[in-house]
C-alpha cells in the first residue's frame, strides 16, 4: 500500500480533533493526579490508624491493578450502581486516581525530605498544624518534585490510547475509526505516532528545564 498524501490532508482535521481531546484529557488527569496524590500523601501521615490504613490500602490496591481494568469498572461498572458519567469524565477519574496514587509517592518523598529542624521550628513559633504545611513545609517539599511530578504526567500521556476503550474520542480513537471507515491504515496509525513523538519530545524538553530548574528526578 502506497502512502497517499491527498489522503493524509483529508483526514489531518479529524486527527487534531483527537490531539486536543487526547491533551485536554492529559491535562485534567495531571491536575486531578497532583490533587488526589497530595490527599493520599496527607492522609496516609495521619497518626490515626482508621485513616491512613485504609487510605494506604485503597492507594496500593489502586497502584496494583491495571489501569484499563479501572476505566472499564468506572465507564461500565459504575453505571449498574446509578454513577453514569460522560466518556471523558470517566477517563479523566481514571488517569487522575491512577497516577495519583504514584504522585503520592513522590509526595511523601518530599515531604520526609524537609529538615526535622524546619518541623520543630513551625512548633516554637506556636503555628499550627494548617500553617505549618501551608507555610513552611509545602513550600520547601513541593520544588523538588516538580520534575518527578512531570515525569508521571507525560507516562499519563503516553496511556491515553487505552481511553479508547471506554469510547473518548481520543487521537488513537480517531485513527481507528478512520482506518476502520477508509481501510487505509498506513496514514492514520502512523500519524498517531507521529503526533506523540512530537508531542513526547517537546514534553521532554520542559521536563529537563524543570530538571535543571528544581533538582534531578529521583531514579
Amino acid at each position: 500500500m502506497e502512502w497517499d498524501w491527498a489522503f493524509v490532508w483529508q483526514i489531518m482535521p479529524t486527527l487534531i480533533e483527537g490531539v486536543k481531546i487526547t491533551i485536554l484529557a492529559t491535562l485534567l488527569g495531571s491536575v486531578l493526579a497532583a490533587a488526589v496524590g497530595l490527599v493520599i500523601a496527607l492522609l496516609r501521615r495521619s497518626p490515626n490508624r482508621l485513616i491512613s490504613r485504609p487510605i494506604g490500602f485503597a492507594a496500593e490496591f489502586i497502584r496494583g491493578t491495571p489501569l484499563l481494568v479501572q476505566l472499564y469498572f468506572i465507564f461500565y461498572v459504575l453505571p449498574d450502581a446509578g454513577i453514569l458519567l460522560s466518556p471523558l469524565v470517566a477517563g479523566v477519574i481514571g488517569l487522575g486516581l491512577h497516577y495519583g496514587t504514584y504522585t503520592a509517592e513522590v509526595y511523601r518523598a518530599g515531604i520526609e525530605n524537609v529538615p526535622t529542624g524546619q518541623w520543630e521550628a513551625a512548633k516554637a513559633c506556636n503555628l499550627s498544624a494548617g500553617q505549618t504545611w501551608t507555610n513552611i513545609i509545602l513550600p520547601q517539599a513541593i520544588p523538588p518534585m516538580i520534575p518527578a511530578l512531570a515525569n508521571y504526567f507525560i507516562a499519563m500521556f503516553k496511556e491515553t490510547p487505552l481511553l479508547s476503550v471506554i469510547t473518548v474520542l481520543e487521537l488513537m480513537n480517531q485513527a481507528k475509526s478512520v482506518a476502520n471507515s477508509s481501510y487505509r491504515y498506513i496514514e492514520p496509525m502512523t500519524l498517531v505516532g507521529a503526533f506523540f513523538l512530537t508531542i513526547s519530545l517537546i514534553s521532554v524538553v520542559g521536563l529537563r528545564w524543570l530538571e535543571r530548574r528544581y533538582g534531578r528526578i529521583e531514579r
